[in-house]
């Protein structure tokens, strides 16, 4: 039965621990924390390239551990990019293909049948946690994280709803905790903060046994509102400012999911990143802490390229890097993500790979890790070989495929250096095909369709052939549409 309470606005208290400074036993199997930023762009980490501003415990993750420079989101959205992400299938197979929202609350839910990285962790004797934004599933609903292999959640359970940095409540598991100070007008508890907290309890709480922390961080998503003390720094540096009128209180659906007022977003956007890598450093000294550095794989990436809403301004940070399009987009700024990946003593430090992978590797990835066998349909290959620096053992993917249910449907396939995309999809008079050499074109600038005829056929035959029908998402039926 769900329950409701009220928040106790008292600091959260992290579990000491006796053994702090000393090394977690030696264990057959890491730990395994993976940090999912929001809209995070390429571009938007200085160890990717970010002049504008420094992201230094992200770029210690990486000077720790190994940078990825072709690794792919599930697809261009949040919540068939996480499905991707939590089943190993890309969204030519997975049940989420969409954004499609659920009454009272939440996204359409992943069915009971699914089986996630999370049940199949637990099978391997994993502690489980989900901290964040979800998105797959209302918490009454067989998707809710409870049901879906985490044996602890806490945050959003909707992702139109974690728009709004100062909610009027989140999730604790299957109770809803009130966020009373956050009433009316009032801007007091800031959910990132909360969130952050309960992340960093249960690495405390389960620093004697093997833990999986899924930590889908809200941020930079709009809105762009973090706390004054994290603007000041930043103001006055972004010159001109670009202003946002949003939501204001008394407007209809104020914190229900349209984006607050920012009169600096580009100062705001600066803090909201260096919040997040706060938050990344603190999640490193807290291993660091508990001797847990050698014995754990830290991952970070995104789910999806950067958004144009809110008052974000993608161009001006240069977000994308080299790469073409957006949020929504399945050009490569839409998908390709920054990814890296540290485990100390066993990723060697301060190296890079090209190797093309993609969300749904991550499934078998960490399976083999945690020396369990992974579903035989997994569309993931796992790139373990890739992290120990085993490259002449590392498999190689035929291709990789995207679809994207929104703007009259999209369709994406890498096959090598090629790259075929086509958008109209539901109005087949109006599809377009559009064909990239990656390796000299990596801004898909130069559509050399014409001039590979046999290339796109053979793209187009792969292209149909990757999908299979979903009875909820179709391209020839109304389009699935929402944030």
């Amino acid at each position: 039965m769900r329950r409701t309470t009220a928040i106790v606005l008292t600091p959260l208290l992290v579990f000491s621990s006796c053994r702090s400074g000393q090394k977690q036993e030696k264990a057959s199997v890491p730990n395994i924390v993976y940090i999912l930023a929001d809209d995070l762009g390429y571009g938007d980490l200085s160890c990717y390239g970010q002049s504008r501003f420094k992201t230094p415990n992200i770029d210690r993750l990486a000077a720790e551990g190994k940078r990825f420079t072709q690794h792919y989101a599930g697809t261009t959205v949040s919540a068939p990019s996480r499905c991707s992400l939590m089943t190993g299938l890309h969204t030519g197979h997975t049940f989420i293909r969409g954004n499609r929202g659920w009454k009272p609350e939440g996204q359409f839910p992943i069915p009971a049948s699914t089986y996630t990285i999370a049940e199949a962790l637990k099978t391997a004797g994993y502690a489980t946690g989900a901290f964040g934004k979800w998105g797959l599933g209302y918490i009454d609903t067989e998707g809710s994280p409870n049901k879906q292999g985490f044996d602890e959640f806490y945050g959003y359970n909707c992702q139109s709803l974690a728009h709004n940095y100062y909610p009027d409540h989140l999730w604790d598991n299957e109770t809803k905790v009130l966020l009373g100070d956050n009433s009316g007008d009032k801007f007091a508890i800031y959910a990132p903060e909360l969130i952050h907290q309960r992340a960093l309890q249960f690495i405390e709480k389960n620093r004697e046994r093997p833990f999986f922390l899924y930590y889908p961080s809200i941020i930079p998503h709009a809105e762009l509102l973090p706390p004054q003390e994290y603007i000041e720094p930043f103001r006055g540096l972004f010159l001109p400012e670009k202003e946002f009128k949003g939501a204001e209180p008394g407007d209809e659906n104020f914190r229900r999911g349209p984006y607050g007022t920012q009169r600096e977003s580009h100062a705001a956007f600066a803090a909201m990143v260096s919040i997040l890598d706060k938050q990344v450093g603190e999640i490193l000294d807290k291993l660091t802490e508990l001797g847990l550095d050698e014995n754990t794989l830290v991952i970070f990436t995104s789910d999806n390229g950067p958004h144009l809403e809110g008052g974000a301004d993608p161009d001006y940070f240069d977000s994308n890097g080299p790469l073409r399009g957006y949020k929504r987009d399945l050009y490569e700024g839409g998908i390709r993500e920054p990814m890296i990946a540290r485990w100390s003593g066993k990723i060697k430090a301060g190296t890079t790979t090209d190797h093309i992978s993609a969300f749904w590797d991550v499934f078998p990835t960490l399976t083999e890790l945690a020396d369990i066998d992974a579903p035989e349909n997994l569309d993931g290959i796992s790139f373990v070989p890739t992290l120990f620096g085993n490259d002449s053992k590392q498999p190689q993917h035929e291709y990789l495929y995207w679809e994207f249910h929104e703007r009259g449907g999209r369709k994406a396939i890498r096959q090598g250096n090629w790259k075929l995309v086509q958008y109209n999809v539901a109005n087949p008079e109006e599809t377009t095909v559009e064909l990239y050499n990656l390796s000299t074109d990596i801004g898909e600038e130069n559509n050399v369709a014409a001039q590979n005829s046999e290339t796109v056929q053979e793209l187009l035959g792969k292209l149909q052939s990757a999908r299979t029908e979903s009875e909820l998402f179709t391209f020839n039926g109304n389009p699935v549409t929402g944030r």
